[in-house]
């Protein structure tokens, strides 16, 4: 069962967000996994307005069962502002997939430009 974790984006600014995968207090081997993350208004949207996978904007740490999201302070200052639905996905060489995280993705505005 996937984990619920709510997060925010700020226009403009670098997005950096670091977490481990951890079962049992024991990092998860992210080894050959893939991941992706995709942010709608709501889960029957087309249309994302934010998707990332490993290599653009996802990196996993192997044996240290880390995934780290990364966001250009240019890449974020063209997100639209708002509340949105997000999940995370990661998923095996042999194609098994996991919903490791899913919540509220919030992208608060930019004043400063």
């Amino acid at each position: 069962m996937a984990g619920s974790y709510n997060f925010t984006i700020e226009q403009g600014a670098t997005f950096n967000l670091l977490m481990t995968w951890r079962i049992d207090n024991v990092p998860v081997n992210l080894t050959g996994y893939t991941a992706r993350l995709q942010a709608r208004i709501d889960v029957d949207e087309v249309d994302t307005i934010l998707s990332l996978t490993t290599g653009a904007g996802i990196t996993l740490g192997g044996a240290a069962g880390t995934i780290t999201l990364d966001q250009s302070a240019a890449q974020t200052a063209v997100l639209p502002k708002g509340e949105y639905v997000y999940d995370l996905e990661l998923q095996t060489s042999g194609g098994v997939v996991t919903r490791l995280l899913q919540g509220e993705l919030n992208i608060s505005a930019e004043v400063t430009r």
